[in-house]
């Protein structure tokens, strides 16, 4: 569950919630499920994300 505090500034606060979802990956989701995505498609994507995982998780652990 995501929560932004207001205290004051409304602009600020959408501007927050806005940073939260997009690193949550909330924003990117939605926009995936927006249309239909062959089964093709669907397994060349998640291998796509997997090899950058995989080679994020390598940066960090040599760095």
């Amino acid at each position: 569950m995501i929560e932004v505090e207001v205290r004051g500034d409304l602009e600020y606060a959408i501007r927050q919630l806005k940073k939260k979802l997009q690193i949550d990956g909330i924003k990117r989701e939605l926009k995936r499920r927006e249309n239909y995505e062959k089964p093709s498609v669907k397994k060349r994507r998640k291998q796509a994300e997997a090899r950058r995982k995989l080679r994020k998780f390598n940066r960090i652990r040599r760095g």
